[in-house]
């Protein structure tokens, strides 16, 4: 399923939600980016989300940034799958 949402895993713990937009916005309007972190530590979790403004540039930033590097780690880019509601 497509959408302008994206998750980023294997991220750094050191990248910031900043670092993170920069790396993605070569690629397209990004709205929106978020370093998921620890609620007790507050350190990264190694993970984040970057949401697009069309569906489109989310397709061309996952096709460009699928497997290349992020603060010298290697990223898997795909479309976040939204929460289930109980």
């Amino acid at each position: 399923m497509e959408t302008n949402k994206l998750f980023v895993g294997g991220l750094s713990w050191g990248i910031n939600w900043q670092e993170l937009k920069d790396a993605f916005a070569e690629h397209g309007e990004v709205v929106f980016a978020r370093v998921i972190t620890d609620r007790e530590t507050g350190k990264s979790r190694g993970f984040g989300f970057v949401e697009f403004a069309s569906v489109e540039d989310a397709v061309k930033a996952k096709e460009a940034m699928d497997g290349q590097e992020i603060d010298g780690r290697s990223v898997k880019v795909d479309f976040a799958q939204e929460k289930e509601q109980d």
